[in-house]
């Protein structure tokens, strides 16, 4: 046995996780996961955001929106093809994960699922 400490399962949470191999399993629920992928993912850090097509999305980018948009306050909202330029990967509320200026708006946050890499 290992002098490390076992992560707590991630279904679960269960603190008696143990190794079996490659694995590691959970004998509260069952569970069974690899800890490789899991120590990578929390050593990167880093999540990865999509389009709508799933092109990969990084800061500074330039995307195009693919749908016409209703935006609070405006009579009119954001056309589809408008280009918004220098893009910042957020955590947004409720999926917004894109912060930009877009042009005759201003600063606002969109979606990824609405806009596309140009």
């Amino acid at each position: 046995m290992t002098d490390t400490a076992l992560p707590p399962c991630p279904k679960c949470s269960g603190a008696y996780t143990y190794e079996m191999g490659a694995l590691l399993v959970c004998p509260e629920c069952g569970n069974e996961w690899s800890a490789a992928p899991a120590e990578a993912a929390a050593d990167a850090g880093e999540r990865v955001v999509k389009d709508a097509v799933g092109n990969v999305l990084a800061d500074g980018d330039t995307v195009t929106v693919i749908k016409g948009l209703k935006v609070k306050g405006s009579t009119s909202g954001i056309k589809a093809g408008t280009k918004v330029r220098n893009i910042r990967l957020v955590d947004g509320v409720d999926g917004h994960d894109i912060d930009c200026k877009v042009e005759g708006f201003g600063p606002m946050q969109l979606k990824s699922s609405v806009v596309r890499k140009a």
